[in-house]
């Protein structure tokens, strides 16, 4: 496999996702709120997810953080970090501990 299919097998699993069909674009919305609005009905909206909803959600969103890696500029990252923390408040789960 080249570095061309590594790269683009991430890119696969984020758009064609067997668990969860993501709105396009989630995450590269500007509000965190919104990101973890969208991943939350696409979660709950989905029958072949394993998980609970919000593992499911937010185990994507960590898919995609950790995929992009380097890729993604601090901004993002941190707009995609504050989105977990809104998935959280969403699904009445504590924050996490800084």
């Amino acid at each position: 496999m080249d570095d061309r299919q590594r790269s683009k097998w991430s890119q696969k699993v984020t758009e064609s996702s067997n668990a969860l069909d993501l709105e396009p674009g989630v995450f590269t919305m500007e509000d965190p709120s919104q990101v973890a609005r969208s991943l939350k009905s696409s979660a709950e909206r989905s029958d072949r997810r394993k998980a609970s909803p919000f593992r499911s959600a937010m185990s994507m969103l960590n898919f995609y953080i950790n995929r992009a890696g380097t890729n993604l500029s601090d901004t993002q990252r941190e707009r995609l970090e504050m989105a977990k923390d809104e998935l959280r408040e969403l699904y009445g789960k504590p924050r996490r501990r800084t």
